[in-house]
């Protein structure tokens, strides 16, 4: 006897082969039949005009944290995502000192500054009742909706061994070998491998540069040695060049890792536009190098383009570019009084739009901004607006008229800059880079910079784009992105894939309808927290497991997902 029986459904088997019309089986978390299905089962369902899919695996995500008080990864798994990878950027919430109660506030703080969570819920919804990486790993165990697997934070790595001297300090030779222990006792207990930033965008909680920032190129090859010691694990790592085009130094030593470990690499998030051409060529050579050095470094790409608010009040991308933290980190009446002096605003502007601000410079153009939700008076009626056309109206130009609008909210105001990059020509360059060996959907950061962006609708969103709107990968090859590819990647035993005695991470969807929902704001996290949300659309049901987890955008109130651990659930993803 079946579970359940999907008949009539039309398989995308994450392959890339062509779509058949099938019937699915599902027994004891596995599909038990696939074919024309006369077995009886306990429940049944007429999928006919509909589409099933495995189950979507979003290789970048932050869950860490919110996993403890949202077990369904909120919005990911309503958008069709069965597995995640987290632990990224070389920030996790495990291992924590037993004998320093305050590095565990130590990391709420850096996780709430460095990505975008908010503080309160970090300190209201989790236990932080672990020490060990096992012990995290254990108490997340039967909690998750979702199947989640996670790398081990360099930062923590660091923190447990040299206290507060991992900012600015090195490791001597002993303290080495207790980070590459640390990272062996946690590889040993199912994380997937090291996740580590250099960039110089990553400040912890009290604005200092993060941990493994300070880390040496000896350091980082140690680690990455003991990754290659155990079964199915592999890297990820953030350098400043991801954000626009790596140097010669971060190419020599991104490869370096890789082939030390005998592992992927992967690193976020490879911009591609049109108005750059030579990001893509010099990004991507560093996967050419790594190859031939026996290696292997993938960049992920999103395949949608997702909006992120800016605001003048709080910390966002602008506090990034270049010279304009100072001025962003200034109590607000002096921060206002600097905004508003013309000299100030023209050396910010010069800043924005220097070769120094990198990728930043897409946020200079200030008359491309929408205004978004306003607090004032004197701010009515002007959310939805573009600046440009205010500014033409009031006689301003651009900035000076954002930041007087700005100031009337007393710097609440969110902003929403429109993409730089939303011509024909980006995305054709978008739909040639995904065809390169060494380039993965993904980047959707889910989980971090709650109230500033939502990108885990990435899939729905960009299936919808391929059915009905550009059409630039057909559905076959778009289904496998989304599920096969990046399972490969990390080694997953027997996901990705609609094959018989596979796990049963399935989807169920309408392409007619497939689609995400605006982005809206709610108060939903602890301590009535905002957070982006995005409905799904067109998602008729989501298996995780065997186990109904979603139907018509609406959560079961099952937990079927497991905590994914290297060995038993990956295997190992040679690059040698």
């Amino acid at each position: 006897m079946l579970d359940h029986l999907i008949k009539d459904a039309t398989v995308v088997d994450g392959t890339g082969n062509p779509a058949y019309v099938a019937d699915v089986g599902l027994r004891d978390g596995r599909i038990a039949a696939l074919g024309r299905i006369d077995a009886e089962a306990r429940t049944s369902e007429d999928a006919r005009g509909l589409v099933l899919t495995p189950g979507f695996v979003d290789p970048h995500t932050h869950y860490d944290a919110q996993l403890f008080w949202d077990p369904y990864a909120t919005p990911s798994l309503h958008h069709g995502v069965t597995t995640v990878a987290a632990g990224n950027c070389g920030f996790t919430l495990a291992p924590l000192h037993p004998g320093r109660p305050e590095d565990a506030d130590y990391t709420r703080r850096m996780m709430s500054k460095v990505e975008g969570m908010s503080l309160v819920a970090l300190e209201r919804g989790a236990p932080w009742n672990w020490h060990t990486f096992g012990d995290y790993l254990d108490a997340l165990e039967g909690r998750t909706a979702v199947n989640v697997g996670f790398m081990v934070g360099h930062c923590a790595l660091r923190r447990y061994v040299m206290g507060p001297d991992a900012v600015g300090g090195q490791p001597d030779a002993e303290q080495l070998a207790a980070m590459v222990r640390l990272l062996r006792e946690a590889m040993d207990a199912g994380a997937w491998g090291l996740s580590t930033t250099q960039s110089r965008t990553h400040s912890d909680g009290d604005g200092r540069p993060v941990a493994s920032r300070h880390a040496g190129p000896e350091e980082l090859i140690a680690l990455s040695r003991a990754v290659g010691e155990h079964e199915g694990t592999q890297i990820e790592a953030i350098v400043a060049g991801c954000l626009d085009q790596f140097s010669d130094a971060e190419i020599d030593l991104l490869t370096e890792m890789s082939a030390a470990a005998g592992r992927p690499l992967n690193w976020n998030v490879l911009t591609v536009d049109a108005a750059v051409p030579e990001r893509v060529p010099r990004q991507l050579g560093a996967s050419e190098r790594a190859r031939k050095a026996g290696g292997r470094i993938v960049a992920l790409t999103m395949p949608i383009l997702t909006p992120m608010n800016m605001s003048l009040g709080t910390f966002c991308a602008l506090n990034l570019i270049p010279g304009w933290g100072e001025v962003l980190g200034l109590p607000v009446p002096e921060r206002i009084a600097r905004l508003r002096d013309p000299d100030v605003r023209a050396e910010l502007l010069r800043r924005a739009r220097s070769k120094e601000a990198g990728v930043f410079r897409r946020l200079a153009d200030f008359g491309r901004y929408v205004i978004g939700d306003t607090y004032s008076e004197a701010n009515r009626g002007l959310g939805g607006r573009v600046v440009r056309d205010i500014a033409e109206e009031r006689g301003q130009d651009p900035f000076h008229c954002l930041v007087e609008i700005c100031a009337g909210d007393r710097l609440r105001t969110v902003l929403w800059p429109m993409p730089t990059d939303n011509d024909p020509a980006s995305w054709a360059l978008r739909a040639e880079t995904w065809r390169h060996e060494d380039v993965l959907l993904g980047g959707s950061d889910a989980g971090a910079h709650l109230d500033r962006m939502c990108g885990a609708p990435y899939t729905t969103r960009f299936l919808g784009d391929c059915l009905r709107g550009r059409k630039l990968v057909a559905l076959e090859q778009a289904v496998k992105m989304l599920t096969d590819d990046p399972a490969r990647l990390f080694g997953l035993r027997e996901r990705g894939q609609i094959q018989r005695g596979w796990h049963a991470d399935l989807v169920l969807l309408d392409p007619e309808r497939i689609d995400a929902g605006q982005a809206r704001l709610v108060h939903d996290l602890p301590g009535d927290s905002p957070r982006l949300d995005s409905r799904a659309l067109g998602v008729r049901a989501v298996w995780v497991g065997g186990v109904e987890a979603i139907r018509d955008d609406v959560v079961s109130g099952a937990v079927p997902g497991r905590v994914l651990r290297s060995g038993r659930d990956t295997r190992t993803v040679s690059t040698r």
